[in-house]
């Protein structure tokens, strides 16, 4: 063990612990609030997590110090990472530091370059147009989940190609967010709870190992063989057939790397990035939908934007560079919604951190949620202002926004993400003239992202103008 490398003082303990709980009470109750209120108390901030403390870094300057210049000196790990752990196996964002984290993120880098990414747009906007027009008018739908579902079967267009089988499909949409909910709740649980033969347990389990089965299968449906000329092929829907046209996806890259992964790598990397690229994406389109159908000189501004660059025509993927409104609408809905409010890394020694001693094995928290509601660096931050993004004022404090990470261990889907964002609320605003909220203003829920809890939108073919009135400045709670 290394001793600090400098004085330290005493961590301020946040108020509001209770024996035995701690804050458990306040997280489970109005996380939101809590964690962005610790910014009062100082640059780090210790809170108990029933008996355990854990230290939550409220200033950016030393979160990027977590991140990035110190990275070794904070593994990742701590709760959240290891009860995802389980489910993700050794993907790449779970995956601990080291040579095989490097080797991996080496070996997917070429996946997620806008070059290669760019050869799938044309099938993932095809894959939108398909879904979000085939939506019955005027029908309060439920906009989390339909962001879920496109977002799903978006990615598994650019993961696997679009001559997927159906029943693949279907079934990865079937189950995904019934293994969200399972992952979350394990998560939230104490680890002692998770591993009791408790049904949900149980049912948690299974969901898994059909998820594995069903990933296995879209490998194998990659690595079949396609039918030597002459020879007949075998009947359409047969799960054994080979395809019929070699059609490239990213997950490619990985079947043919020159350092083969194992099959379970694979597997753990197939599903961290179909977890990833569903919950995360789905609650920014739900959000930004949701701002839109209440701003309407921001639907306007995104409209005319897309009728300058694309004017009575669909999409094109040359198209999304010419599209910056579109994108700082998006990254507003990112900052002011989250997506990730907390997440955890382990103290790998003892050392000083803003002054204050954090013990090696201990918690580390940072939170994006915390950081991107910072008035210093945005200010009012529960108002939606997508110019605040613009070159004249986007903020200039390095690690202000933190939706990706930052350092070795940042999201190596960026900007994948981002051209997916793009493509699907752009084509929805194409497809859809008019959006109109149908349920209540929905709550910020705080599970592992910060979903709403409850929205429903109608979409309409007509453009009749709502009632006039001033842009809302809409808080997270869902207030005016």
């Amino acid at each position: 063990m290394h001793p600090p490398t400098a004085i330290s003082s005493p961590t301020p303990l946040a108020p509001g612990s209770l024996p035995l709980l701690g804050h458990v009470h306040r997280l489970a109750r109005d996380p939101l609030p809590f964690i962005t209120s610790l910014r009062e108390h100082g640059g780090v901030v210790r809170i108990r997590i029933g008996m355990t403390p854990a230290y939550v870094v409220t200033d950016p300057a030393l979160t990027r110090q977590v991140l990035v210049t110190d990275a070794p000196d904070f593994a990742k790990g701590g709760k959240i990472i290891d009860a995802l752990r389980v489910f993700f196996g050794d993907g790449l964002a779970t995956v601990a530091d080291g040579d095989t984290h490097l080797r991996n993120r080496r070996l997917m880098q070429p996946m997620f370059n806008k070059a290669h990414i760019g050869t799938r747009s044309p099938a993932m906007i095809d894959q939108v147009r398909s879904m979000v027009t085939a939506w019955p008018e005027a029908t309060p739908r439920d906009v989390f989940a339909d962001m879920n579902d496109v977002a799903l079967a978006v990615f598994l267009a650019a993961l696997f190609g679009t001559d997927l089988p159906d029943h693949l499909q279907s079934d990865f949409t079937t189950l995904m967010p019934d293994i969200m909910k399972g992952t979350i709740r394990q998560t939230v649980l104490p680890s002692w709870m998770t591993r009791l033969p408790l049904p949900a347990n149980r049912a948690h389990a299974d969901r898994v190992r059909r998820l594995r089965e069903l990933v296995d299968q879209a490998i194998d449906h990659r690595t079949a063989p396609t039918p030597a000329s002459g020879e007949t092929p075998e009947p359409a829907g047969c799960p054994h057939a080979p395809r019929q046209q070699q059609e490239a996806g990213l997950f490619d890259t990985l079947l043919h790397a020159e350092q083969p992964l194992t099959h379970q790598q694979l597997q753990d990397e197939a599903i961290t990035l179909l977890t990833g690229a569903i919950e995360t994406t789905g609650t920014t389109l739900a959000w930004a939908l949701y701002e839109i159908s209440q701003n309407p000189r921001v639907e306007e501004r995104l409209r005319a934007e897309l009728d300058a660059v694309c004017p009575g025509r669909p999409l094109a993927p040359a198209d999304l560079d010419q599209l910056p409104y579109t994108r700082r609408v998006l990254q507003e809905s990112i900052r002011k919604y989250g997506p990730a409010w907390m997440v955890t890394r382990t103290a790998t020694r003892d050392v000083v951190l803003g002054g204050h001693h954090v013990p090696q094995g201990a918690d580390v928290v940072w939170s994006p949620y915390l950081h991107q509601h910072d008035p210093a660096c945005f200010p009012d931050p529960d108002v939606f202002d997508p110019d605040r993004w613009t070159a004249e004022r986007a903020p200039v404090t390095r690690g202000s926004f933190l939706a990706f990470g930052d350092g070795r261990r940042k999201c190596i889907g960026e900007t994948f993400a981002w051209i997916e964002l793009q493509i699907i609320l752009a084509t929805i605003l194409q497809a859809w003239p008019r959006l109109e909220l149908t349920s209540r203003p929905p709550r910020a829920q705080a599970v592992v992202t910060v979903k709403p809890d409850a929205m429903t939108l109608a979409f309409h073919h007509d453009a009749i103008a709502r009632t006039p009135g001033a842009c809302r400045s809409v808080r997270p709670d869902g207030s005016a």
